[in-house]
């Protein structure tokens, strides 16, 4: 049996249409130039980048998305201008003070991940609130990626091996995937980019092998419900084969 008719019979027992991505992950960029472009500082964009996160959460979670991943931060980001940085923390701690009984109220399930050991204890503190208000929730879940980085992903599962004493033989895809941050998730089905830029940034680099990737030029703050439909569209048009062949497809010969 073919990939794409595991997925769309897993789609159909999830009562969701198999055009729809279960997982989406997002590289939210583009919020200190739609700042810029209105002579505003960068923090004032990082907030309505808040702003846009709540409405696209729901947005997807109308549509039939399971589960959202957003790289909020990366492990890169702490070379920021100190203030930047300052005020990236601050704005988290706010974000979840003005948000998180709404989301809750919305069925939002959130988790965080990432690396932890950087932050402080009362932002800690905060994303564990959060993390136990909304355990119950099933509507849609929101990870957002705090500190982190995809190579960082693989080298602390390699790690939990280690320390764990795994026998190297062991240690397959299967034993890795199941240590990675995103653990609880799907891998994403698709992976989109605002801002204009056409990497992946270090993001998922594990998760996102088969994904397909959008790209747009909308800056992040103005990434709304049009938007998302463009890229749901687009997704909707790929073949996903995840490295197979179509059927009836003509293989050339020594391939």
């Amino acid at each position: 049996m073919s990939d794409l008719s595991l997925a769309a019979q897993a789609a159909a027992a999830e009562n969701r249409p198999p055009a729809v991505p279960r997982h989406v992950a997002v590289v939210m960029d583009g919020n200190g130039r739609w700042a810029r472009q209105r002579f505003m500082p960068r923090f004032f964009g990082h907030k309505q980048g808040v702003d846009a996160l709540v409405r696209a959460v729901n947005a997807f979670a109308d549509r039939g998305v399971q589960y959202l991943t957003v790289f909020a931060f990366s492990s890169e980001n702490w070379k920021r201008p100190s203030e930047e940085v300052s005020g990236l923390m601050s704005l988290v701690l706010v974000a979840v003070s003005k948000y998180l009984t709404k989301l809750a109220g919305d069925g939002v399930r959130i988790r965080i991940v990432g690396d932890r050991s950087a932050v402080s204890d009362k932002l800690r503190r905060a994303w564990e609130h959060a993390e136990e208000l909304t355990a119950g929730n099933s509507r849609i879940t929101l990870a957002v990626a705090f500190n982190y980085g995809g190579r960082w992903d693989v080298v602390q599962a390699c790690r939990q091996a280690i320390a764990d004493g795994v026998p190297a033989e062991a240690v397959d895809e299967n034993w890795l995937a199941s240590h990675m941050a995103l653990s609880f998730a799907p891998d994403p089905d698709l992976f989109i980019r605002t801002g204009g830029e056409m990497r992946i940034s270090n993001f998922l680099l594990w998760q996102a092998a088969y994904s397909e990737l959008f790209f747009t030029e909308c800056l992040w703050p103005d990434f709304g419900e049009a938007e998302i439909d463009a890229a749901l569209e687009a997704y909707a048009q790929r073949d996903r084969r995840f490295g197979t062949i179509r059927p009836n497809q003509v293989v050339p010969e020594g391939t």
